[in-house]
């Protein structure tokens, strides 16, 4: 017999049959093959269930992750919303302000030019008063200089017993004369005098309004200042407070921005405007896109 009779054997089990050597051995063979497919079959089954058993565990676990993820999304929300909201209050705030800005400085330009305008004319009244205080200085000198010309006449001739009334009463009478005009002269400068203080008090106001304006328009600019910064603060706390993203398994990946000159991570980068790029303007504001600058070495991407 070559080989096994399997229907004889499946006929009449008890009886024995004839059969080679090498047929037994590579029975054998094929049986230990089997066998050792059968362990190796049990092992892969008992690591399969290991890892599932693993798997169910992380599973329950990053359920439970999950959920409480969403419970702090839910707490994170009306945070959200609070922090949205306060940042399109101070948008508009510092629109309106903005807005007062321009004014303020539309208003100090006018004023500006009027005090220009009014330097100039002061300037020339200035000039024009003091060549007519001047004249009128010199007329008062020659005529205090005739006056006293006069009475030196006057009591020459009271002291001249051949002089006649008449004459007297002619130099008198031109004294008279010269004093009223020296009175009147007087008054004149007096009244140049007034005008030119006048016009130095207009001038003194201008610069005080001037000044006002000046000091109102740095006050609205701090507060612009201030109001932007807090407004960075706002949505740097927004950012913070949004969600994670979920990667493509379906579970949040946290990911870290990293220079990639120094190769620095975390606190070591922050995040600033970028001037250079307007996104959107709110009134007169302008919007900025972000960029990344690294603490460590400077380098801005």
């Amino acid at each position: 017999m070559m080989s096994v009779d399997w229907q004889k054997a499946e006929e009449n089990p008890d009886k024995s049959q004839k059969i080679q050597g090498r047929f037994l051995l590579d029975l054998r063979a094929k049986v230990n093959d089997l066998e050792k497919q059968l362990t190796d079959t049990r092992n892969e089954l008992t690591r399969t269930q290991n890892t599932l058993k693993t798997t169910g565990e992380n599973l329950e676990t990053t359920t439970k992750e999950l959920e409480g993820a969403k419970a702090e999304l839910g707490d994170i929300k009306p945070k959200l919303a609070q922090a949205t909201t306060l940042i399109e209050e101070k948008t508009q705030s510092n629109a309106a302000l903005s807005t007062e800005i321009e004014g303020l400085k539309g208003n100090l330009d006018s004023a500006n030019a009027k005090i220009s305008e009014l330097e100039s004319t002061l300037e020339s009244r200035k000039e024009e008063l003091g060549a007519t205080i001047s004249e009128l200085s010199t007329e008062l000198e020659a005529s205090k200089s005739q006056i006293q010309g006069f009475e030196n006449k006057v009591a020459e001739m009271e002291g001249t017993s051949s002089n006649s009334k008449e004459q007297t009463d002619k130099l008198t009478a031109e004294v008279q004369e010269l004093n009223n005009k020296l009175s009147a002269t007087q008054d004149e400068n007096t009244n140049l005098n007034s005008q030119l203080m006048e016009l130095n008090n207009t001038l003194l106001q201008k610069d005080t309004k001037i000044q006002e304006l000046t000091d109102t328009l740095d006050n609205k600019e701090k507060l612009v200042d201030a109001q932007t910064a807090r407004l960075e603060e706002v949505e740097t706390e927004l950012g913070e407070l949004k969600p994670p993203e979920l990667g493509s398994g379906g579970f949040a990946t946290e990911e870290r921005t990293t220079c990639p000159m120094c190769g620095a991570v975390g606190h070591n980068i922050k995040q600033i405007e970028d001037k250079t790029k307007v996104l959107s303007y709110v009134g007169h504001i302008p919007m900025y896109a972000k960029k990344h600058v690294c603490k460590k070495c400077g380098y801005e991407f």
